[in-house]
């Protein structure tokens, strides 16, 4: 790449996780790199999603367990929303400058500010024009809001997880992941939980029935659900908020989460003056990740795909770019399976084929018989269970758990449902006993 007719070899725009996994290695290989970046170094994923939830989620994991075993261990447990929140500031306050440090060690210059393109070379950072031969486009993802009156007396869910004291009463619009998560947490804190859901069915792209059995404990723990809630208008009388969602039908809360879903953070780009193709779902991308300009990229959560748009998928998108840019690779990006995981309690988590997949390839569905697993009732697990795929040639070819710790069952199974492996190589394969992988494992053999 050519350093002299240009400020950077590679400009990103966005330093999330579809950035720096990459730029770092990248700029180690000696090409200049810059990065734009208008917030929070890192992106949503360390500063206000991934890191803060799970931090957020901690205190619940405990309190179920201490509730599994409430004739051996005290019980309650009381979660302290205050001291909760203040812990996941200590956890991830030092996320964006760790970021920042990387980056700069290897040469990396940070260009504090919003890009926007004025030609396919050249971004504006603070009125200041910034030229590149490539461009990598990274700027993710940021909260749906509901366009209807009132939506302002709403809030996202950063607003939720910097909550200082929690509202006794909350409403949840939506009930995709951050819905169903956000209402495990507030639940087990005590708030009373009200999610408004736009049709009859919670987290649509997971296995139904145990979806099911998630709202239903959530149900018999206090949360309410309404299906095919028609949203019209958020109202303030006073203190109080009304929800209006249907014909004559009202809620009345403290505080309303817009958990409506997330959308591409493109409209301060000007990706029209030059050209790039986008529509509702992001940027249009080929498979080498470029965009109808030739010298652009995109990486992330702002790309327009099939693959879920998860953190994962971000890093490994952004760490083939490092291979594609620096021409260690010609080839197009190859997927490996992906697992996607929701971190309610219990946990529900999938890698690979679908059930309803599987039933219409006429594959076997094996269910695991959870209930006699002397592993499972070390902890009373109440609600586990599982469902294994299996091609015609018995390869695992995909799976979907419902327990406390299908998110760990689901790592345990993701090499052999990437890799196919058939009944030689399941056999090879031992595992720490005992462990929830060797228990995951007994399942298969």
């Amino acid at each position: 790449m050519s350093q002299n007719k240009f400020d950077y070899d590679v400009l990103y725009i966005g330093s999330g996780h579809g950035t720096f996994d990459g730029a770092i290695p990248l700029a180690a290989k000696g090409i200049k790199v810059g990065v734009v970046e208008a917030g929070l170094v890192g992106g949503t994923c360390p500063n206000r999603g991934c890191n803060a939830k799970i931090s957020l989620d901690s205190p619940v994991t405990h309190q179920r367990y201490a509730e599994s075993m409430q004739k051996i261990v005290t019980h309650p447990v009381h979660i302290n929303w205050q001291e909760n929140v203040q812990h996941k500031n200590t956890v991830i306050q030092n996320l964006p400058g760790a970021i920042t440090g990387m980056l700069k060690n290897q040469g990396i210059t940070i260009l504090k500010g919003t890009g926007q393109f004025q030609d396919q070379h050249t971004v504006i950072v603070n009125e200041q024009a910034i030229t590149a031969e490539k461009v990598v486009i990274a700027t993710g993802l940021h909260p749906h809001r509901l366009d209807i009156p009132g939506t302002q007396l709403a809030h996202d869910s950063e607003d939720f997880m910097n909550l200082t004291h929690l509202p006794d009463n909350i409403a949840i619009i939506g009930s995709g992941y951050i819905s169903m998560e956000f209402a495990t947490m507030a639940n087990a804190a005590g708030a009373n939980v009200t999610v408004l859901m736009h049709g009859k069915q919670a987290l649509r792209q997971f296995y139904q029935p145990f979806v099911q059995k998630i709202v239903d404990d959530l149900t018999q723990r206090g949360v309410k659900f309404i299906t095919q809630a028609d949203i019209s208008a958020f109202r303030q009388e006073g203190q109080s908020l009304w929800i209006d969602y249907g014909q004559d039908q009202y809620l009345k809360t403290n505080w309303i989460l817009d958990a409506t879903g997330r959308v591409p953070n493109i409209e301060k780009l000007n990706l029209d003056k030059i050209g790039i193709a986008y529509n509702d779902n992001g940027i249009v991308v080929n498979d080498h990740l470029q965009t109808n300009v030739e010298n652009i990229y995109a990486s992330g959560d702002v790309i327009d795909k099939q693959q879920p748009k998860l953190t994962p998928t971000a890093i490994f998108e952004s760490l083939y770019l490092t291979q594609l840019l620096s021409q260690a690779t010609t080839d197009p990006i190859q997927y490996p399976v992906i697992p996607s995981v929701v971190f309610t309690s219990p946990r529900i988590a999938k890698a690979g084929m679908s059930v309803a997949a599987a039933q219409d390839n006429h594959f076997d569905i094996q269910t695991v018989d959870f209930d006699n697993d002397w592993y499972r009732q070390v902890n009373n697990e109440k609600i586990a269970d599982s469902r294994l795929i299996f091609d015609n040639a018995h390869h695992l070819v995909g799976a979907t758990e419902v327990s406390d710790q299908a998110d760990n069952a689901m790592n345990t199974l993701l090499p052999a449902i990437e890799f196919q492996f058939g009944k030689a190589e399941l056999s090879r394969l031992i595992y720490l006993f005992p462990s929830i992988s060797s228990a995951t494992w007994d399942q298969i053999k």
